[in-house]
């Protein structure tokens, strides 16, 4: 099962490393607590509207931007984790249709 919240934690702190912050830069700059911050990140915590807003700004994202790459995320591990359709071979169909 896709957990939505552990991948816009993955999606948030790759971009908090990609800009060269650590999370107490980024705790100043968006005005949220490092320890809820971190709790996001690693996916135990799910942020309101409203400091996902100021994550965003903190980090130079548009909200959408957050969002398709979680989305994104979310199409790539649910692909993985699908069950593979049983494909039958012609040999195969042939002889469930003779008996």
């Amino acid at each position: 099962m896709v957990v939505f919240r552990r991948l816009l934690g993955d999606v948030l702190r790759t971009r908090r490393l990609e800009q060269g912050l650590t999370l107490r830069e980024l705790s100043s700059e968006a005005r949220v607590s490092l320890g809820y911050i971190s709790e996001i990140e690693r996916g135990h915590k799910e942020a309101s509207s409203e400091l996902l807003a100021s994550l965003c700004s903190a980090l130079d994202m548009q909200l959408s931007e957050v969002l398709s790459a979680t989305s994104a995320a979310a199409a790539i591990e649910e692909a993985a984790t699908a069950p593979t359709p049983l494909v039958r071979s012609a040999a195969t169909s042939a002889v469930a249709s003779a008996a």
